[in-house]
C-alpha cells in the first residue's frame, strides 16, 4: 500500500469549488469535474445520522433522537417507525445511529440497526435487527453488544456495512476517555467489528480461537469511525475515523490489523498537549490519507452510479466541523486529488448512492435534510 499523506505541506492539489451556503433547485454548483444542482429530498428531520434506500425507493433516516423516520413517495411520513430498541441512550454524541438493510431484504424484511444503547456500567454501541413490516420492526432482537459498557456520551462509532460475502461489520470508538483500550482487543472498544447477519462470529475472523481477544473484532487500534465501505472494484472494505486536534484518517481495512490509536496518531490533544510522538511503529497501519487540521469525516461511499461519470470510482466523504462534501479522486489506493464541494454550506453527517445512480447527502441539524445532486444538463 502506498501511502499518501494530506496536511499542511501536502505536494497534492486541493480544488475548492464554488458555491453559497443558500441552496435552491435551481441554483447551480460548480465544481471540477461535474457542475449540479441540489433537490431538497425531505426536510425537518432533527438531527439525521444515517439513511438507506428501500427496494420500492422509499428511504429509511435515523434521528439521533431515537426515532425512525420513513420518507414515501417523496414526502416525509408524520409518525416515526415503531418497535425500536427500548434502550437508546439520547445523550451527547449518542443516541439511535446508523440504519442497514440485510442484503436479501426483499425475502427476510430484516432492517438493522446501531444505537448507543444503555446497561451496567454505562452505554455502548449495540446493533439490533428487525422484521419491516408497514410502520413497524416486529421480532426485534439484539444481535451484537459491545463489551464492556462504559461511562461518558461521546465516541460510539456505530455504522453497519454489509460486506460482498452478507456479513456484517459494525464500527465502535474509544468512548473518548478510555483510549488505551483500543489497544486491547480483549474489549470491543476501539475496533471495527465483523459478524454474520444473526451476530455470531464467522469462522474465518481473523482472531477466532485466540485466547484474551474478542472473536468479534476484524481490527482494532481505531479511535472514533463513523464512516465505512465497500469499493465496488474490489470489494474491499474501507473506513476512516475521527483524529483528535488532527488527525483524521481513511484506512483500507485489512483483517487483524492495528491501525495504532493512540499509539501512533498524526494528531494531538484538543488541550494541546501531546498524545503520542509517534506516527509510525512496527505492527501498526498507515492510513491511505490523513487530515491536519481535522475536517470530522462522517459517512463515505465509492461513488457507483453513471448520472456523474467522470466521479465514478471517486471516494465521497461528509465533513461536520468544516461543513462540506469531500471528493477523493483515486488510482488504486492512492489519493490524487481532493475537490472540496458545497463548502460553508452545512454539517454533511452522510453521503450514500442512489438506486437511480444520483448522490445524495444528509445535514446534521436541528432542521436536518436529505439532499440529492442532480447533474446540470
Amino acid at each position: 500500500m502506498i501511502n499518501t499523506i494530506i496536511g499542511k505541506f501536502s505536494a497534492f492539489i486541493l480544488f475548492y469549488s464554488l458555491t453559497t451556503i443558500v441552496f435552491s433547485a435551481q441554483e447551480i454548483h460548480r465544481s471540477d469535474q461535474h457542475d449540479f444542482k441540489l433537490a431538497i429530498v425531505a426536510s425537518g428531520l432533527e438531527h439525521p445520522w444515517g439513511f438507506v434506500f428501500l427496494p420500492s425507493g422509499d428511504v429509511l433516516v435515523t434521528e439521533r433522537a431515537g426515532r425512525l423516520r420513513l420518507i414515501k413517495n417523496g414526502k416525509l411520513e408524520p409518525e416515526p417507525i415503531k418497535g425500536l430498541p427500548n434502550n437508546i441512550y439520547v445523550a451527547g454524541q449518542g443516541g439511535l445511529l446508523d440504519v442497514a438493510l440485510h442484503p436479501d431484504f426483499d425475502k427476510n424484511r430484516f432492517i438493522y440497526l446501531s444505537y448507543a444503547g444503555r446497561g451496567d456500567g454505562g452505554a455502548g454501541t449495540e446493533v439490533a435487527r428487525g422484521r419491516l413490516n408497514g410502520n413497524a420492526l416486529e421480532n426485534l432482537e439484539t444481535i451484537f453488544v459491545v463489551e464492556p459498557k462504559t461511562g461518558g456520551t461521546a465516541h460510539y462509532g456505530s455504522r453497519l456495512i454489509f460486506a460482498a460475502d452478507k456479513s456484517l461489520f459494525v464500527t465502535t470508538g474509544d468512548r473518548y476517555r478510555y483510549m488505551d483500550d483500543a489497544q486491547d482487543p480483549n474489549n470491543h472498544i476501539g475496533s471495527i467489528i465483523r459478524i454474520n447477519d444473526d451476530g455470531t462470529v464467522p469462522s474465518n475472523n481473523p482472531f477466532v480461537g485466540q485466547a484474551s481477544i474478542k472473536p468479534e473484532i476484524y481490527s482494532y487500534g481505531h479511535r472514533n469511525v463513523q464512516g465505512i465501505t465497500v469499493r465496488p472494484s474490489d470489494l474491499s472494505i474501507w473506513s476512516h475515523e475521527h483524529g483528535p486536534r488532527g488527525g483524521d484518517e481513511v484506512n483500507k481495512l485489512q483483517p487483524g490489523a492495528n491501525y495504532g490509536w493512540p499509539k501512533i496518531t498524526y494528531g494531538i490533544d484538543y488541550s494541546g498537549a501531546i498524545i503520542s510522538d509517534q506516527t509510525h511503529a512496527p505492527g501498526m497501519e498507515q492510513p491511505i490519507v490523513y487530515w491536519d487540521p481535522s475536517i470530522a469525516p462522517s459517512g463515505m461511499t465509492f461513488y457507483t452510479g453513471d448520472r456523474f461519470p467522470n466521479w465514478k470510482g471517486d471516494l465521497f466523504i461528509g465533513s461536520l466541523v468544516l461543513t462540506h462534501l469531500r471528493r477523493l479522486e483515486m488510482n488504486e489506493d492512492n489519493v490524487v486529488v481532493q475537490e472540496v464541494m458545497l463548502d460553508g454550506m452545512a454539517r454533511i453527517r452522510d453521503v450514500r448512492n442512489g438506486p437511480d445512480g444520483y448522490l445524495y447527502i444528509l445535514t446534521d441539524d436541528t432542521d436536518g435534510k436529505l439532499l440529492k445532486l442532480e447533474p446540470i444538463e
